[in-house]
């Protein structure tokens, strides 16, 4: 696992478990950064992509309301939630990723860490918001 695939899931870790405890993502992150272990350092990059989705929260959000098919936020799993956030902070407000490469790593990561369906569901809605990103940013 690349180091930035590593920082993308420890972003969403951090995401996934700052909404089931009900804590603030950015607390939590400077929680996990000042943690003395070595093993749970916390790379730069989870730092920018936690702060980037909690800055951009409200758009994300309305973005996957908008375009997920018979789908609330509400009603997503929550890793695939964390996942969604990721990707599309990446897709649509971080430049210096590839888009397909957004795509790919939310959707192997929901292969390694979440249901069945998920990969399929989370292609399904990156690829639409890819699809319409010209139109989003205009």
């Amino acid at each position: 696992m690349g180091s930035r695939t590593k920082a993308r899931k420890r972003a969403a870790d951090i995401l996934f478990e700052s909404e089931a405890r009900g804590v603030d993502p950015l607390v939590l992150l400077q929680d996990r950064v000042i943690e003395p272990h070595a093993e749970a350092s916390v790379p730069q990059y989870t730092v920018e992509l936690v702060e980037g989705v909690v800055a951009h929260r409200e758009r994300i959000d309305e973005l996957l309301e908008t375009y997920s098919r018979g789908w609330t936020i509400a009603r997503m799993p929550a890793v695939d939630r964390a996942l969604l956030r990721v990707g599309t902070f990446e897709l649509i407000f971080n430049d210096d990723v590839p888009d397909v490469v957004a795509v790919d790593e939310a959707v192997d990561l929901a292969r390694e860490f979440s249901t069945d369906d998920s990969p399929a569901f989370v292609n399904g809605l990156l690829g639409r918001l890819l699809e319409i990103k010209p139109t989003l940013l205009a």
